[in-house]
């Protein structure tokens, strides 16, 4: 006999998510009656709230109404199992059914795989928004420099747009978030985080061009005001302050690389450019 196939029976929702509906899964994992296979499910249950999750978000209810001999109708019982609904049901299914025991290593493997393509996918993401922010950095320091403020004076006016967002300056987040002095602040936040700052740069930048802001001061208000209302917009949809957001792993191995691919790729295309400029 061979190997339970439950790719098989797998199915995606309406937003494209994958689930195994219990019913066909039980007869995989060796469970005839629905009552013993229904018991192992609220027994993985159980073993999931104690985790501090959300059971709801792995094992909801997806019952369908069935007719009988009669005219009646009768609910059939069932669940739409996540991945990880399905490794800790095998875990606690019957140990003495070999399917069990395909099934625990099935769903051990692939949720295991599924979860580190989902950190690459998350870091990829992360790292094109810290690349993102640099170049708004980049260019709002452009629009800051035509507005009069001195390279001197920089950090002032940086500073501003962290007060106006975080309520924070730099040195004060590093040292609520525990990132060492010397390391790059955007190295080490999330996304969610480089994604507000990022939006405050572009449009503190156009808001200096357009209001024609002149000095230090000025654009140093500018910069605030603009940080602030970023700041009121997400307490508006009642997320996270970016202050309290956790730090991250850094990731300033992954910008060093990116950035080293991207000018050598520059650099082999003005190669190329002048060696036909040659031939011309």
């Amino acid at each position: 006999m061979g190997s339970p196939d439950f790719d098989s029976i797998k199915q995606l929702n309406v937003h494209g998510v994958e689930y195994w509906s219990a019913r066909q899964l039980a007869p995989l994992l060796g469970y005839q009656r629905w009552e013993h296979f229904d018991a192992t499910i609220q027994k993985a249950i159980i073993a999931l709230q104690q985790t501090g999750q959300n059971a709801e978000d792995h094992f909801p209810a997806s019952g369908k109404m069935v007719q009988l001999g009669s005219s009646a109708e009768r609910e059939l019982k069932d669940y739409a199992l996540s991945r990880l609904a399905c490794y800790i049901v095998a875990q606690n299914g019957n140990p003495r059914k070999p399917e069990i025991a395909a099934a625990q290593l099935y769903f051990a493997l692939s949720t295991r795989t599924l979860e580190i393509h989902q950190l690459r996918k998350e870091q990829e993401q992360r790292l094109e928004m810290r690349l993102k922010v640099s170049e708004s950095y980049k260019q709002l320091g452009e629009t800051a420099q035509n507005a009069g403020v001195q390279s001197e004076t920089f950090g002032i006016f940086i500073d501003a747009g962290y007060l106006g967002l975080h309520r924070h300056t730099l040195q004060e987040l590093k040292e609520k978030k525990g990132i060492p002095e010397k390391e790059d602040y955007l190295d080490r936040i999330g996304a969610e985080e480089l994604s507000a700052i990022d939006f405050k740069n572009t449009q503190t930048s156009a808001k200096i061009v357009r209001d024609e802001v002149e000095g230090l001061d000025e654009a140093s208000q500018t910069h605030f005001f603009v940080g602030d209302q970023v700041r009121k917009a997400i307490e508006a949809i009642q997320a996270p302050m970016p202050e309290d957001m956790p730090s991250a792993a850094s990731i300033r191995a992954m910008v060093e690389e990116r950035r080293r691919v991207k000018k050598k790729k520059l650099s082999t295309k003005k190669s190329a450019s002048n060696q036909e400029k040659l031939f011309e």
